[in-house]
């Protein structure tokens, strides 16, 4: 079975310029079919500001009304995606930038409003991509470059989780590749001590997860991640690595996700 890799950059790394290039210059040069999903960053947020639009977070989770809807898509389906779509082709990297609106490359449904109603934010399962279309555009040496956008059913566009993304191709092309799945973002790794750069955990399965869980060794956003992680490596997904966006090539960094 051939070897594909989804990789998924944060907001972080998007915000700041020679971070991002430094990634770009690394991720052109990575061999083979490859996904890479990028999260939105603090752009959309100022150009909320600009507008006088509030932005509302709950949970460190972006609220998207009726209102910041429209900056979302701009932002992160316009802007930032064909932004980093131009930069890997000037690297020679053949990318195209889409949405999961694209071809309707994912179908997502709007999260219930039940007990908070983040707005028009959507959800999918692995099952809603659709892996033929995904595939063809791979096979004909295409490297897809996805913002964190999706479509229901009815065309309506939702703003969706870009971890939740990643995690969710990575176990659809599963069943086509062997996939390794790969967050990047500021640090290291899962780290035992949030102010100590080098106490990276090297490994993490569903029972050390509990413990780290329990201590508040893994808390806020880093919860849905190893979540995410965790889901994709219970259904089918070879390999699933967090690490530093610096460290992407090194294959002993960061923290390995296991079964």
């Amino acid at each position: 079975m051939q070897s594909l890799t989804v990789i998924k950059i944060g907001g972080n790394i998007v915000d700041d310029e020679s971070s991002l290039q430094a990634f770009l210059d690394t991720y052109a040069s990575i061999e083979g079919p490859k996904v890479l999903v990028h999260g939105g960053g603090k752009l959309a947020t100022r150009m909320a500001t600009q507008l006088g639009i509030e932005t509302q977070m709950v949970n460190g989770r972006r609220i998207t009304d009726e209102a910041m809807l429209p900056i979302a898509v701009m932002v992160y389906a316009g802007l930032i995606n064909k932004q980093i779509t131009a930069q890997l082709q000037s690297r020679g990297c053949d990318a195209i930038g889409i949405s999961g609106a694209d071809a309707k490359l994912i179908q997502s449904h709007k999260r219930p409003t039940e007990p908070i109603d983040y707005g028009y934010v959507g959800d999918f399962k692995a099952s809603d991509v659709n892996v033929v279309r995904l595939k063809q555009l791979v096979e004909i040496g295409l490297s897809p470059v996805f913002s964190a956008i999706t479509a229901d059913k009815e065309g309506q566009l939702l703003n969706t989780n870009a971890d939740t993304i990643a995690s969710n191709l990575a176990v659809a092309l599963a069943t086509e590749y062997k996939v390794a799945l790969i967050y990047c973002f500021e640090r290291k790794g899962v780290l035992q001590d949030i102010n100590n750069e080098d106490s990276v955990i090297s490994t993490i399965n569903r029972e050390n997860f509990t413990q780290l869980k329990e201590q508040g060794v893994i808390a806020d956003g880093m919860l849905p991640k190893i979540e995410n992680a965790l889901a994709a490596i219970d259904q089918g997904v070879d390999k699933v690595c967090i690490k530093k966006a610096e460290d992407l090539l090194e294959a002993e960094a960061g923290t390995t996700i296991q079964r």
